[in-house]
């Protein structure tokens, strides 16, 4: 494993509140948990309330190994937290309340030196839905460090204007398949799925394109190829994380120069555990996945 890899993971942390009752969550905190089971060590720069829901916030970080220098307290706007519905096939959807803490990180002197010292940075759209922290995010991606946008469209925080800006800044992005089907719509990119992805992929110039297709597994263009893999079959007690744990998979074989198809098959599987298990953070070590590979 990469060592020497530093990941700067920015946005939103928060509660999910599952039917089942609340648990930490956000993606760019899940897949800095992802990392850091993978040996990889991330950093994960947010904002909580200065509640109690924020100090329990910061205790399950804390509890998990992780550094917590750089997620800001908010003197006036509460933890973020999310209503977590399930349809009958345990996909979820989401209802995200606002205003709330991390919307307005700041640019301190403290984040613009993790940057420095890290050598990627993972962020997604829906913390750029209020001014705040979109100014702060922008000031962060005019770096020379790997940028990975990790695309989450929730409505009503799904706007072009917003979006797209983003995705330019970035080197990797990772999206699912509905959301693929949105972003060529507004490019006007027509075709199969392999062709938008092609057109997107070119359009935006990236280093690789990854497309998440639930059951039906995933693929990804990298150096102009596109590979695909069919997924693992499991039974699924909800879909919370499962990108998360994805990007994170990737990741961790992209990072160690593991060749696509074995990136890809990697990071289905730990997308593939994740949602056989409630939340987005089940327990769980690399031999977990090796053995869920293998049956």
């Amino acid at each position: 494993m990469n060592s020497k890899m530093q990941v700067l993971c920015f946005g939103e942390i928060l509660w999910d509140n599952l039917p089942s009752g609340p648990l930490p969550g956000g993606a760019p905190m899940n897949v800095a948990l992802h990392l850091k089971r993978f040996g990889i060590s991330s950093v994960i720069a947010s904002s909580t309330g200065n509640d109690e829901k924020g100090a329990k916030l910061l205790g399950f970080l804390k509890n998990a190994g992780m550094d917590t220098s750089y997620i800001q307290t908010h003197a006036t706007l509460p933890t973020s937290e999310v209503l977590v519905h399930l349809n009958e096939k345990n996909n979820a959807t989401f209802e995200i309340c606002e205003p709330v803490a991390w919307d307005d990180i700041q640019l301190t002197p403290d984040l613009e030196g993790v940057l420095k010292s890290s050598q990627a940075i993972v962020y997604g759209s829906l913390a750029s839905r209020n001014p705040s922290t979109r100014e702060t995010l922008g000031k962060l991606l005019d770096s020379d460090i790997l940028r990975i946008m990790d695309v989450n469209l929730r409505p009503p925080f799904d706007k072009q204007e917003i979006v797209t800006p983003l995705l330019k800044k970035a080197d990797i992005v990772k999206l699912n398949d509905d959301e693929l089907v949105k972003i060529c719509d507004w490019f006007n990119i027509k075709g199969d799925f392999g062709a938008c992805a092609s057109d997107l992929y070119k359009l935006l110039n990236l280093k690789t394109l990854i497309i998440t297709k639930g059951e039906h597994g995933a693929s990804l263009i990298h150096d102009g190829t596109l590979y695909s893999h069919p997924g693992y079959k499991v039974k699924v007690a909800d879909t919370v994380g499962a990108g998360d744990a994805f990007l994170a998979g990737f990741l961790a074989a992209f990072f160690d120069e593991k060749i696509m198809p074995e990136a890809l098959a990697e990071a289905s599987a730990i997308g593939a555990f994740v949602a056989s298990k409630p939340g987005a953070v089940p327990d769980y070590d690399t031999q977990t996945l090796h053995d869920f590979i293998k049956v």
